[in-house]
């Protein structure tokens, strides 16, 4: 004796029944436990390269290491550069022939050391973190991301040193009561060299971006300022003279210098041309970066 089936209500009848995905190219489908579907009144929009730079500005407006670094460099560059004229104006001590704009090489140069840490940690702390995988869920696009990077920490180093190297120069021409510099030598010692040690910023987050450790490329960044000068200093040999004089002209303290119209050497690149070198090494480091993290799944 077989048991009449008892047809289903409409509830279960709406639960095996699945309906059909409503159709609309903007809009965001969910579905549910029921199986109904629940459509985002919100319209979904590729993201862009200016989606990528907004969210990048707020990532590194946003984190605390950010305001320590660039307020370290702002007090390295203020206070160095206010004790050299100080120091000069309450010596009585003639400059002569050396450029009173040049007394801000020096905080300029330590200031530098903050720029690079800051280039290795706008990309090197998501990898440690982990982060990167949730930037690159939101971005897909690898290519984007770093250019986002990129643009955002070159805009804010080139604006941040080109100020506070303008305001230095300034004072130290006020306090010394010196000759006004001409246009050319504020333009190198104030865009110029904002310019510069931007690019090196940029070198910077392209090596933290191949090495992805923030130690290891803050390492690494530190030794190709250095190094060089160092190792020149020590070459007493005559047999390595032609590599000291090399290694002296185009180690980056030296070629800093050049914008101050305050180089060690007589030869070697001069003006604007250590700009330029510092451009083409840093786009052949961002070319390998790029091409890294685009073979990279994370």
């Amino acid at each position: 004796m077989t048991t009449p089936s008892t047809p289903p209500t409409p509830y279960q009848q709406q639960a095996y029944e699945q309906p059909a995905a409503p159709q609309h190219p903007q809009a965001y489908q969910q579905q549910g436990a029921q199986g109904a579907f629940y459509t985002s009144p919100i319209p979904v929009r590729r993201a862009t390269l200016g989606d990528a730079i907004a969210s990048e500005w707020t990532k590194i407006r946003s984190v605390r290491s950010t305001m320590w670094t660039l307020g370290v460099m702002i007090v390295l560059l203020l206070g160095i550069g206010l004790l050299s004229a100080l120091a000069v104006d309450l010596s009585d001590s003639d400059l002569g022939s050396t450029p009173v704009l040049s007394l801000g090489f020096f905080g300029v140069l330590l200031g530098s050391i903050c720029v690079i840490t800051l280039g290795v940690m706008t990309i090197a702390s998501e990898y440690g973190t982990g982060m990167i995988r949730t930037t690159l869920t939101a971005c897909p696009s690898h290519a984007r991301v770093l250019s986002a990077k990129a643009i955002v920490f070159f805009l804010l180093t080139f604006v941040l040193t080109t100020v506070m190297t303008s305001i230095v120069g300034v004072l130290q021409t006020a306090i010394l009561d010196a000759d006004t510099p001409s246009g050319e030598d504020w333009l190198r010692s104030t865009v110029g060299v904002g310019l510069y040690i931007a690019t090196l910023g940029l070198l910077s987050l392209a090596v933290g971006t191949l090495i992805r450790h923030s130690a290891g490329a803050i390492t690494v960044m530190i030794g190709v300022v250095l190094l060089p000068l160092v190792l020149a200093i020590f070459m007493f040999a005559e047999s390595l003279s032609k590599v000291q004089q090399w290694l002296l002209e185009y180690s980056i303290p030296n070629q800093l210098s050049n914008f101050y119209d305050a180089s060690v050497t007589a030869s070697g690149p001069s003006g604007w041309e250590p700009l330029w070198i510092m451009l083409a090494v840093t786009a052949v480091a961002l070319g390998g970066a790029y091409l890294a993290m685009s073979r990279r799944d994370v």
